[in-house]
């Protein structure tokens, strides 16, 4: 008995997510995926016009799940603000010492499409890194904290930093110095800030 196509969709997709974050874009073939989804080729061509809009899919699926992931390693971390933030490096140090995990899957999609800017992934994995930067943004700003664009972008360039240095050294204490160094950042975003937010409340006061 067939499996619906919604079925068949999915299974190539998760197919695609586990052999495109192991191996890479370009080490895969749609024969591969198909093998692994366990239907044909052809099935793979009815969901997916083509390998490019099947990588688009793969970053898309990881999104929404990522940026939950992120949020929720934030928010049940123990401690203040900059404990929260720091807490996503350590995290990150975590599951880098997993035997399977490959490092960020949009910066590695981006690496290997870097001469195809116009690829649909690049935009996928563009928007999700600018989401999690306005994510950590808003967080700032809920806190009252001055120059709140600008320290995310500073959180996101530790953490990318992160991300592709791991990689290179194959040492995940390089996302705890990293987390360190944000929780530095925000330590003195947050001192800097708060006589700035006494000052207002007193003088909202009669």
């Amino acid at each position: 008995m067939n499996r619906p196509n919604s079925n068949a969709r999915d299974g190539i997709l998760t197919a695609a997510n586990k052999l495109f974050y192991a191996e890479g874009i370009r080490a895969v073939s749609l024969d591969n995926i198909a093998e692994k989804a366990g239907v044909t080729k052809k099935t793979v061509y009815y969901h997916f016009k083509s390998k490019d809009d099947l990588v688009e899919a793969y970053l898309a699926s990881r999104d929404q799940p990522n940026l939950a992931l992120y949020r929720k390693w934030f928010e049940e971390a123990d401690g203040g603000l900059p404990d929260k933030v720091a807490a996503i490096f350590y995290q990150i140090a975590t599951s880098a010492r997993h035997p399977k995990w490959k490092g960020c899957g949009f910066l590695r999609t981006a690496a290997e499409l870097a001469n195809m800017p116009g690829h649909p992934a690049m935009k996928v994995g563009a928007a999700h890194k600018k989401k999690f930067e306005l994510w950590l943004e808003q967080e700032f700003e809920n806190l009252g904290l001055d120059g709140s664009a600008a320290l995310s972008r500073q959180v996101v360039l530790l953490l990318d930093g992160a991300f592709s240095t791991i990689l290179v050294h194959r040492d995940p204490d390089y996302a705890e110095t990293a987390g360190e160094a944000a929780r530095a950042l925000v330590e003195r975003a947050v001192n800097s800030s708060t006589p700035k937010r006494s000052g207002q409340m007193e003088s909202a006061n009669p």
